[in-house]
C-alpha cells in the first residue's frame, strides 16, 4: 500500500493540523503568563511551543514523503478544541487536558499505522505520545500550583534561584524581588513537584 493512499496519510494530516494548533494554543498560555508576571513558567510553556513545532515539522516531512509531486490538498475531518478562554490557571487545566487527547490519539494512529504497513510513522506516533504525556504532566503540575499557590511557596525549604542572575537562596518561600537585580518573585526558576 502506498502512503498517500492510506488512512496513516490522513492521520498524519490530522496530527500536523492539530500539532499546529497547539502550538498556538499554548502561544497564547505562554503570554497570558508573561502578561501576569510568571516569566518562569512562560518559559516552561515556551519549551512545549517548540516541542509542539517539531512535531509539527515531523508529521509535515512525512506527508510529503509520500508524493513526489506537489500535495494541494489532504481532506481531514476532525475535532479541534477552543476551550481557552484568557485565564491562566484554568488554560493550563485545559491544555493538560488537550494533551491527554493526544496521549490516548496517538497509540491509536500508530496501530494503524503498524497494521498498514507503516512501522515508522507507527514509532513517530508512539514517541510522540510519550513528549505529550510529559507535556500533560507539566501543564497539570503548573496548574495544581498556581492553583494552590505552591508555586512560590513550599511545606519545606527548597533551593530558589534567580533565573536572571543566577542568585540562590534556600527557604520556604521565594522572595518577592530578587536581592540582587530586583527582577520579580517570577522570574524565579520554578520547581517541579516531581523535583521538590
Amino acid at each position: 500500500m502506498k502512503l498517500i493512499e492510506s488512512e496513516t496519510y490522513v492521520n498524519l494530516a490530522k496530527a500536523y493540523a492539530g500539532e499546529c494548533q497547539a502550538r498556538v494554543r499554548y502561544e497564547f498560555i505562554e503570554y497570558g503568563a508573561r502578561n501576569e508576571g510568571y516569566g518562569q513558567v512562560a518559559e516552561a510553556i515556551d519549551k512545549i511551543v517548540y516541542n509542539e513545532f517539531n512535531h509539527a515539522r515531523m508529521f509535515y516531512t512525512k506527508l510529503q514523503e509520500a508524493s513526489e509531486e506537489t500535495i494541494k490538498n489532504v481532506d481531514i475531518s476532525g475535532g479541534y478544541p477552543f476551550k481557552q478562554k484568557w485565564d491562566l490557571i484554568e488554560n493550563l487545566r485545559l491544555a493538560a487536558e488537550d494533551e491527554k487527547a493526544e496521549v490516548e490519539l496517538y497509540p491509536q494512529f500508530a496501530e494503524i499505522a503498524r497494521q498498514e504497513g507503516f512501522k515508522d510513522v507507527a514509532i513517530l506516533f508512539d514517541n510522540i505520545a510519550k513528549i505529550e504525556n510529559c507535556h500533560m504532566m507539566l501543564f497539570s503540575d503548573l496548574y495544581n500550583q498556581l492553583k494552590k499557590g505552591t508555586l512560590y511557596k513550599k511545606s519545606k525549604p527548597v533551593k530558589w534561584k534567580c533565573a536572571d542572575c543566577g542568585y540562590e537562596a534556600v527557604s520556604k518561600e521565594a522572595w518577592k524581588k530578587c536581592p540582587v537585580c530586583s527582577e520579580p518573585q517570577g522570574d524565579v526558576m520554578i520547581i517541579l513537584s516531581d523535583s521538590e
